[in-house]
């Protein structure tokens, strides 16, 4: 007899919460209970009063893991609203990443070509050296920084991801 495992799909849940301390904490305990990793986590203060904050994980996990993290962010009494974008409809996602890479001579050369093609901008450069701002989903930044790792990367900061649903309404 086999048991069949369920496939683990990548979601990116938007929450909104009381800004306080300790629900950041709160709210990654509650994956590391189940075992399943944060890839992404953003937090920015959203509200006009610095009441307000919005969290963005991304994780992967079978639909029913998903579900029931959800379901206990609901319960948890600083969080206002789960939205799970990934299954809520159509959403835009974006991450920034700083990309430093080292090079001269052709090297030089093709990490500025690569970085316009993926409309990447130049926000520093030494003779031997340049820092990328690059935007984009996820896997663009992957893509950019698998090219430039064999011109010379360096290091890479992200932000992580933060995505909105599309059209006129709140999520």
């Amino acid at each position: 007899m086999h048991i069949r495992e369920e496939q683990s799909e990548r979601h990116v849940l938007s929450l909104t919460v009381t800004n306080e301390a300790g629900i950041l904490a709160r709210i990654a305990g509650l994956f590391s209970a189940r075992g399943y990793n944060i890839e992404s986590l953003t937090v920015a203060d959203i509200g006009t009063d610095h009441q307000i904050s919005r969290i963005t994980v991304v994780t992967n996990g079978p639909p029913k893991v998903i579900d029931q993290i959800i379901a206990q962010l609901d319960r948890l009494v600083p969080v206002h609203r789960v939205v799970d974008l990934t299954d809520n409809g159509p959403f835009v996602e974006r991450e920034l990443a700083l990309v430093k890479v080292a090079g001269t001579g052709d090297d030089r050369i093709e990490a500025l070509r690569i970085a316009d093609v993926f409309r990447a901008k130049v926000v520093d450069t030494t003779i031997g050296s340049f820092i990328f701002e690059i935007t984009g989903p996820t896997d663009k930044i992957d893509s950019f920084v698998a090219l430039m790792r064999q011109i010379g990367l360096v290091e890479v900061g992200r932000t992580g991801v933060v995505g909105l649903v599309r059209g006129g309404k709140e999520a």
